[in-house]
């Protein structure tokens, strides 16, 4: 179905190309050179021409969002107890949207700005303030906390099994709504990933972990958000005394200490998760990544993409510039705090590289086809990520975690070898050498072709089936009942 603002953009885009060619040729021929329209690059992709995107029109080309806003929050204010009271407001003045939207500067600390300013959403610096620590971010994103899962034991837990391959294959962010009580997934690797993440930050320092001024407030605001839901999640494991801000870690048996510790180190000292905080440039509208610490990345690092915006870290991405940075620079100025989204990118290792930087010697073993490579070497590589607006700050938070399974397994997983099969045999030549697969496809090809024949055979798949995206997608055919059966409970 199409979307109605793309009719009404494309419908736009016709009365003014109409208009252009009734004019004079002399004023057009000026205005047209103003535009640059001579430098324009014709491209395939199904969307408006960059000068029709929401905001205000730039002749240079650039795309200009500085009077965009996401969906405000105010509402929610009226849901926090006492709120309305406690800052001398009625309630119709509370919910009231800001009358002058003067946002708060990019480098700009919440402390160090006028009381009067607001976030992207439209708290003012003083009402953040009034709520002060750890405010019910249930009521204020509408996102609700977790289910208590009593039954989880840390030490028999294994990640839901992620495939999320889709054919026909082509590049797109393939979003779909974020499962509250998965945000933040946890399993018996915990405890080992810990430490590796904790020996590469000792090694590599900010590279992979490091902020810029102006996101404090946004890394704070994150952090009591992550440890609400823990606690909320996993209550037999994780404890917080707002009294104290003392955070209760009963996996690492540690404590933290909220009131002495940056809320990011908070974060990598509790949480295997990969977090980078996109903030509002007000001059603008676009989105820069201004914090966050990754331990996960293939051939980037926090280092190389800090300080840049959406367009300059997907650079390399195929596709990206021609048919997504739009879209994506659009769908990130308007995202709702209350629909946070979750995706699924992959891809085939040797082994398993969690952080592999620019020039690392495992990058290595993606330049030829080892001639004794084992199957049992090869790897399902998985990097489940979730992108939510936080309510207050109005940054959104793009989080990840790098999730192994050996490709071995497919062979009990209905449909799944003749689907990977499909996409590494016809994939789009571009997007297949950005997957770098390459180095494994001489094993992994074989392999998958003997267990789609076998799934044939046992009748688990029918003969003739034609390949395509799964319905259980981003699973596979029963796979919640084999994978409870794994963990036992």
């Amino acid at each position: 179905m199409i979307n109605p603002s793309l009719l009404l953009l494309g419908a736009a885009f016709i009365i003014s190309s109409s208009f252009f060619i009734l004019l004079k040729k002399g004023r057009r021929d000026v205005l047209l050179e103003r535009l640059h329209v001579q430098r324009r690059r014709f491209s395939g992709a199904k969307t408006p021409p960059r000068s029709l995107s929401p905001g205000k029109v730039d002749v240079s080309g650039a795309p200009d969002y500085s009077d965009v806003f996401p969906p405000s929050r105010r509402i929610a204010l009226a849901g926090i107890p006492g709120f309305a009271e406690k800052v001398g407001k009625s309630q119709e003045a509370l919910v009231a949207s800001v009358e002058k939207k003067e946002c708060i500067p990019l480098t700009t600390e919440l402390h160090d700005a006028k009381k009067t300013m607001c976030t992207p959403c439209e708290f003012t610096v003083e009402e953040i303030e009034a709520l002060g620590d750890f405010p019910d971010y249930a009521i204020l994103s509408g996102i609700p906390l977790p289910t208590p899962y009593h039954d989880f034991d840390i030490k028999k837990a294994i990640p839901r099994p992620y495939r999320p391959f889709r054919w026909a294959y082509h590049q797109t962010m393939s979003l779909t709504k974020m499962e509250p009580d998965w945000w933040l997934e946890l399993e018996n690797t915990y405890e080992e990933r810990m430490k590796q993440r904790q020996e590469i930050y000792e090694k590599e320092g900010e590279k992979v972990l490091n902020m810029l001024p102006g996101s404090h407030f946004a890394c704070k605001e994150l952090m009591e958000m992550c440890l609400q839901f823990l606690c909320a999640r996993y209550p037999q494991y994780f404890r917080l005394d707002q009294d104290k801000m003392i955070f209760h870690n009963g996996i690492l048996n540690t404590e933290s200490n909220l009131k002495i510790t940056h809320p990011l180190h908070i974060l990598f000292n509790n949480i295997p998760e990969d977090f980078a905080i996109m903030m509002r440039n007000p001059s603008d509208g676009l989105y820069v990544f201004r914090a966050g610490q990754i331990c996960s990345a293939l051939g980037w690092n926090v280092g190389s993409k800090l300080g840049k915006t959406l367009p300059e870290i997907h650079a390399p991405v195929p596709d990206y510039k021609d048919k997504m940075q739009m879209s994506m620079d659009r769908y990130f100025t308007k995202k709702p705090t209350d629909k946070p989204i979750q995706r699924g990118s992959w891809g085939l290792e040797v082994d398993h590289p969690l952080y592999m930087p620019p020039g690392d010697p495992h990058e290595l073993l993606r330049d030829y086809q080892m001639s004794d490579l084992d199957i049992s070497r090869c790897n399902l590589r998985v990097d489940w990520q979730t992108l939510r607006r936080l309510p207050l700050s109005g940054a959104i938070v793009f989080n990840f975690k790098a999730m192994f399974t050996p490709v071995e397994a497919f062979r009990e997983e209905p449909y799944v070898p003749a689907l990977v099969l499909k996409v590494l045999n016809e994939g789009k030549e571009s997007l297949m050498k950005y997957k770098n697969t390459w180095h494994t496809e001489h094993v992994v090809r074989p392999a998958l072709e003997r267990w789609a024949e076998e799934q044939v055979e046992k009748g688990w798949v029918e003969r003739g089936w034609e390949v395509r995206t799964l319905e259980e997608s981003p699973f596979f055919e029963g796979w919640e009942e084999r994978w409870r059966g794994e963990q036992g409970f």
